[in-house]
């Protein structure tokens, strides 16, 4: 049987080949799934990580070049196919009327600023709660309101997404230890 954790301790271990998985589910495109998966296999294929005993190998791996481009390929095109959508939400439905540039600008300098201060801080944030929250915030300083129901799926996204991400990957970790 493989000890999982002492390969996700090695850096540039498994730990890093997940980041690819934030495409699956993300974009409305079926092939990014696809593309996601691909890379996700070449990555791993490519630099030789696998959940073994011996260590070596992994200890000295790191994410391809173009694993990275890959990834941030298929984010873009997923981007701006799927626009939209985001755009609608961040600057239509939070607040009760349109988002001004004004309020777009504060906003996204507050959103710069957070995600600036959590990287020097090593602290882990999300962009989408960050910005969304700012929109919230300028909707809230310009007295124009906020749709309730936007800000409760929003709300409800963020409480649940840490302790369904603990339990999902805890019960794919305890699968993971005890039958490979």
């Amino acid at each position: 049987m493989s000890n999982i954790g002492a390969v996700n301790q090695a850096p540039g271990a498994i730990n890093h080949s997940p980041a690819a998985t934030t495409l699956i589910g993300q974009k409305p495109n079926p092939w990014f799934n696809v593309l996601a998966a691909v890379v996700i296999v070449a990555g791993i294929i490519y630099t030789g990580i696998h959940l073994a005993d011996d260590l070596s190998v992994v200890r000295d791996t790191f994410i391809p070049t173009w694993v990275k481009v890959a990834v941030a390929i298929a984010l873009g095109l997923g981007t701006m196919i799927g626009w939209k959508r985001i755009v609608v939400t961040v600057g239509e439905r939070i607040g009760k009327t349109h988002l001004t540039y004004a309020q777009g600008a504060s906003a996204e300098i507050v959103a710069m600023a957070t995600i600036g201060a959590a990287e020097m801080y090593g602290l882990p944030v999300s962009t989408t709660h960050v910005l969304s929250s700012g929109v919230a915030g300028t909707m809230v300083a310009n007295k124009s309101g906020l749709q309730w129901a936007t800000v409760r799926n929003l709300l409800m996204a963020w409480v649940l997404t840490l302790p369904v991400s603990i339990a999902l990957a805890g019960g794919l970790y305890w699968l993971l230890r005890n039958f490979l």
